[in-house]
């Protein structure tokens, strides 16, 4: 099956240097594909599927795929912090200056509009330290979030968490557990927003065809103005890289 499905994608009229694999997933239900961080395509397929029908779904995919995979290759390089007093530091939107001060108990805090890391901390310490303030806080914040969108998307997630995901931004289990990274939280609200609705949307519609973007739409009218934005934020997110 997975010889045919592959035949069957690279007979579309697939952009040049394109790198793709197939992976077949016999835990999957619907097409699943995605872009790696250094622009390889990667399509996740149920071991059932009719090879035809994945090249079909992919081929009305083809014009935001081929976006993706230019936006992904043309990615600068991922930031890097280092952990001094004044450097910049996001939370929703909204720029922190960083300020090292004595501590009895090591806890990242935010206090009169600085952000305070204890010293003394080495570097890979402090931005554990940090990534776990973002996890702690943004906890609170997607709990709060999370009911109004609920009622928005009309679906009921089982839980929600943050976490580092890697080198993605937001899953959804089968089970209806929505977790997304803790990177996120250093985006505006419209954008987080999005990040929720996005994995809230696939507790009513797997994958990411027609059905998903009506979803989408549906909850959040302005989502491909959002998808813009968000593509120009997310090379810019910290994920705890420190110099």
């Amino acid at each position: 099956m997975s010889t045919s499905v592959q035949q069957a994608i690279a007979a579309l009229p697939l952009p040049p240097g394109w790198r793709w694999r197939v992976d077949l997933r016999p835990r999957r239900r619907s097409l699943g594909i995605e872009v790696t961080p250094d622009g390889e395509v990667l399509f996740a397929v149920p071991a059932d599927a009719d090879p035809y029908a994945v090249a079909a779904a992919v081929r009305t995919r083809l014009p935001r795929l081929a976006e993706e995979v230019r936006r992904r290759r043309e990615r600068p390089a991922e930031p890097t912090k280092e952990l001094i007093s004044g450097t910049s530091f996001a939370y929703l939107g909204r720029r922190y200056r960083l300020r090292r001060v004595p501590s009895a108990d090591g806890r990242v805090r935010m206090h009169r509009g600085w952000l305070e890391l204890p010293e003394p901390m080495n570097a890979e310490e402090g931005a554990r330290k940090i990534a776990a303030w973002y996890t702690e806080r943004g906890s609170e914040w997607l709990r709060a979030r999370l009911p109004s969108l609920e009622l928005r998307v009309g679906a009921v997630a089982r839980d929600i968490a943050i976490a580092d995901l890697a080198d993605r931004w937001g899953a959804c289990t089968p089970a209806g557990v929505i977790t997304v990274h803790w990177a996120v939280m250093q985006l505006p609200p419209p954008l987080v927003d999005l990040v929720l609705v996005h994995e809230m949307c696939h507790l009513k519609v797997s994958g990411h065809g027609p059905g998903f973007r009506r979803e989408m739409r549906l909850v959040l009218p302005d989502a491909d103005r959002r998808e813009r934005w968000f593509a120009e934020e997310e090379p810019l997110l910290w994920r705890g890289r420190v110099g």
